[in-house]
Formats: C-alpha cells, sequence, structure tokens
C-alpha cells in the first residue's frame, strides 16, 4: 500500500469543488479563495469547458495552490488534466487505471469510496489520500468505523453533503480533510458570496483542529 504521491503538507486540507464554475468566473473565485487560505482547489469535469478553468487557475494562482480536476473517470481524462497544469485529481470511485495515470504525471490523487473493501483497494492503488463520499449518508460514527482498520497515516477526507458546520464531528471520528461543493460555491454565486463562505469555512477548520477535536 506504498503512496506514490504523497498528500502534501497543506496548511489546511480544505478543497474546493467549483462545480459548474465557467471559464469566465475563473479569476474571481480563484483569487478570493487563496486569500481566504484554501490551497487545493478542484474543478469537476461535468463542468462548462473544464480544461480551460484548470488551466487558468494553474497558471494564475500560486504554485503553492493545488489545482485540479474532479469527477475524473478516465485515465485519458486524468492525463489531459495533467497536460492543463492539474496536479491534483479527485473522483468519486476508485479506478486502478485512473489513480496510475495521474500518478505517473505526479499528481495527488483522492479517489472516492464508501466501504472497506474501496478503501484498501485505493490505498494499494497508490492513492494520496481517501474521500469517503457521500460523507453525509456514511456519517462520522461510519467513518470512524472503516478508519479503524486503515492504516496509521492515512489522509482520510470527507466530500459530500459537508460544510463547515460538520467539520468538529468529522475531527473527531478521524477527518483531517474536506472537500467543500455547494455550501462553498453554487453556479452563479458572486465573488464576494464565495469569500465569505470561504472565511466561514477557513475560521471553522482552525477553530476545529485548534481545540484538539480531531484524535
Amino acid at each position: 500500500m506504498t503512496v506514490s504521491v504523497p498528500w502534501p503538507r497543506l496548511a489546511r486540507n480544505l478543497v474546493a469543488i467549483l462545480r459548474c464554475l465557467t471559464p469566465a468566473d475563473v479569476d474571481a473565485v480563484g483569487d478570493v479563495l487563496v486569500e481566504a487560505g484554501f490551497e487545493a482547489i478542484e474543478v469537476p469535469l461535468n463542468s462548462p469547458d473544464p480544461f480551460a478553468s484548470i488551466e487558468r487557475l494553474a497558471a494564475r494562482l500560486p504554485a503553492s495552490v493545488l489545482v485540479g480536476a474532479g469527477t475524473v473517470l478516465t485515465a485519458a481524462d486524468a492525463g489531459r488534466v495533467a497536460d492543463v497544469g492539474g496536479r491534483i485529481l479527485v473522483a468519486p470511485n476508485v479506478d486502478p487505471l485512473v489513480i496510475a495515470a495521474a500518478t505517473a504525471r505526479g499528481m495527488v490523487t483522492m479517489p472516492g469510496v464508501f466501504t472497506p473493501t474501496e478503501a484498501f483497494q485505493a490505498l494499494a492503488a497508490g492513492a494520496s489520500a481517501l474521500k469517503f463520499f457521500p460523507a453525509a449518508a456514511l456519517g462520522a460514527t461510519g467513518i470512524a468505523a472503516v478508519r479503524a482498520v486503515l492504516p496509521k497515516g492515512t489522509v482520510i477526507g470527507a466530500v459530500g453533503g459537508v460544510s463547515e458546520a460538520d467539520f468538529a464531528a468529522y475531527a473527531a471520528a478521524g477527518v483531517t480533510a474536506f472537500g467543500l461543493g455547494s455550501s462553498l460555491y453554487k453556479p452563479g454565486a458572486s465573488a464576494a458570496d464565495v469569500a465569505a463562505r470561504a472565511a466561514a469555512a477557513v475560521r471553522a477548520y482552525d477553530d476545529t483542529f485548534a481545540s484538539g477535536a480531531a484524535r
């Protein structure tokens, strides 16, 4: 279960999920997220012209910010993400071919899992981190039960129906990473709206982990 590309050391393990973001809104939204303290941003591939958005974000934002794609379902798309400067690949499922293609290009990977079987398959394939999805359906208790059998040090993320209001409960279950979608960005949201939501998420993350909620 060797991790080929380890999860990076970020100030906060918060991943912004910008589903349905358009290239026209990339600059403003990307800027306010980075200003708020986000260091990982994904544009799901079922968004309008996603590769253009990823390329624009990757070129614009500091090199310390991981920009990449979500909902990556094929090895070919993993390669396209890397070609436009993407450095993080998130998926809703476990596909060893997709993980291998991304790892070969030096990308951080976070495949979606729900069961212990899927979690171990993802780790065996070289996943950098695990995305428990949909987290709201499994809940903090379910994630804690699966985490108990995983290798120590596995980076656990919660995605799907998660907002900053849930951080403390998930952190107590061993979750250290969060993917924020509709609670952070919705189509048509202004940059000011995203900035306010991002700031709230950062405050909640800092409060949660400063309080020792994680174990």
